[in-house]
């Protein structure tokens, strides 16, 4: 039996979950798979300028891991630049730093993220 996969920490969903080559139909060419955590990773070290140490710590991970990360999340970003596929952004075992779930004044958490996007305004609304 495996072992169990750590639940990595996030600070937000990306906005696009793809990108893809233009002028190309996604029939016509491959993707590669990026999680949410390799992604948090890649904006952390790459695009914030992090260190491996810091990135580690805002993700409640060890810098091992991070390492790890960081090479399979550039090298499939590499894949997809060099040979023009698509980028795919899902899954992953992350949670959303600081998201909560309210309801009807409970608070509910799983995994950390809420049960129900946007169930605070709902909430508000009602």
């Amino acid at each position: 039996m495996p072992r169990p996969e750590n639940i990595r920490e996030i600070e937000h969903m990306p906005d696009l979950t793809w990108f893809k080559p233009a002028g190309v139909r996604m029939s016509e060419i491959g993707e590669v798979v990026l999680s949410f955590d390799e992604i948090e990773a890649i904006r952390l070290a790459d695009h914030e300028g992090l260190y491996q140490e810091q990135v580690a710590e805002r993700m409640n991970i060890s810098r091992q891991t991070v390492g790890r990360i960081l090479t399979s999340a550039r090298g499939k970003v590499a894949d997809a630049l060099v040979n023009g596929k698509a980028i795919r952004m899902e899954g992953g075992a992350v949670v959303i730093r600081g998201k909560t779930c309210c309801r009807k004044g409970q608070r509910r958490r799983r995994r950390g993220v809420c049960e129900q996007p946007n169930a605070k305004e709902a909430q508000d609304a009602e």
